[in-house]
């Protein structure tokens, strides 16, 4: 496996800052990520390390160059959007972006596009189905076309009040994957997994590795806390922002070592890429740095890291 980071901590950083940091540190790979230029909608988005709007092979073929002279790979190229949203215009802008981040990757030589199915958060999974397919059936085809596999991160962006009731991503649980993978069985449609999901939603974060163990195309290494003196007072009908914490892994309550050790057992050797959104490293660009160097001498004793 290779150990890499998710490119949206360092948002000031430079492609080549970033690249060089990665290099730096001893990390063999970095998801980029790919926001269109502008303001950012939400926390941890809006990050553009690789601009795709008139993506062009010279530009490929100059950012291959860059990776190359630092010895760093791109895992995947990550643009989380909410192509379900309710406005069909809207939604039709994230897709079409979607696109362009295919066709970057396609240009790039990079297998993977890390993103979200997106949801109608004000209704339910039956009623966001018919949606579904017909935005994803004709996208997965297009990523078919293009030799590039579309990995869905488990996250069901249900965290605050305007993502409330059923949150803006479909994709977040085994019984959805499931359904999802029957009625579009393309092999370059998969998950992009993140154990801490399942750990703030009271779920088995190790048996979905061993069920879909075909259709892992990416690891996020993020670790969650769950906060029992809050929930004891909410609930688990509150917003989980009140009673869960993102943690930096090691930090939080997922098992690494049952974790790495089922992820082996069922032959993933893909990249591995730590997720900061650990508030108490965000303080200064040093302190998220610091994040990422912590993360990985921690994330190191579990597996062989090929650089």
């Amino acid at each position: 496996m290779k150990l890499g980071f998710v490119s949206a901590i360092l948002p000031d950083l430079s492609l080549e800052e970033v690249v060089a940091f990665a290099a730096e540190t001893g990390y063999g790979c970095v998801e980029l990520m790919c926001w269109p230029k502008g303001k950012a909608e939400r926390r941890y988005a809006g990050v553009t390390h690789i601009d795709v709007v008139g993506f062009t092979a010279e530009d490929a073929a100059r950012i291959n160059d860059l990776m190359a002279q630092y010895n760093v790979s791109i895992s995947g190229l990550g643009y989380y959007p909410n192509p379900l949203a309710p406005d069909e215009a809207e939604a039709q802008v994230y897709v079409e972006h979607i696109k362009a981040v295919i066709k970057a990757a396609n240009l790039l030589g990079v297998e993977v596009v890390n993103t979200f199915i997106g949801r109608d958060w004000t209704k339910s999974v039956d009623e966001n189905w018919p949606r579904f397919l017909s935005t994803w059936k004709p996208l997965i085809a297009f990523a078919e076309d293009n030799g590039v596999k579309i990995a869905i991160e488990n996250c069901p962006m249900l965290f605050t009040r305007d993502e409330w009731p059923g949150g803006k991503n479909l994709a977040h649980s085994p019984a959805i994957w499931r359904r999802m993978f029957e009625d579009i069985p393309s092999k370059n449609f998969g998950l992009n997994y993140d154990p801490s999901h399942m750990i703030w939603q009271h779920m088995d974060y190790l048996a979905p590795l061993r069920e879909f163990k075909e259709r892992l195309f990416h690891i996020h290494a993020k670790d969650a806390r769950i906060d029992r003196h809050k929930l004891d007072q909410v609930g688990i009908l509150a917003f989980p922002n009140h009673y869960h914490t993102p943690k930096l892994p090691g930090l939080g309550d997922v098992d690494w070592g049952k974790f790495f050790s089922v992820l082996t057992d069922v032959g993933y050797t893909g990249p591995v890429a730590v997720e900061v959104e650990d508030r108490a490293y965000e303080g200064s660009l040093a302190l998220r740095k610091a994040s990422l160097t912590q993360s990985l001498a921690y994330l190191r004793q579990y597996l062989t890291v090929d650089l």
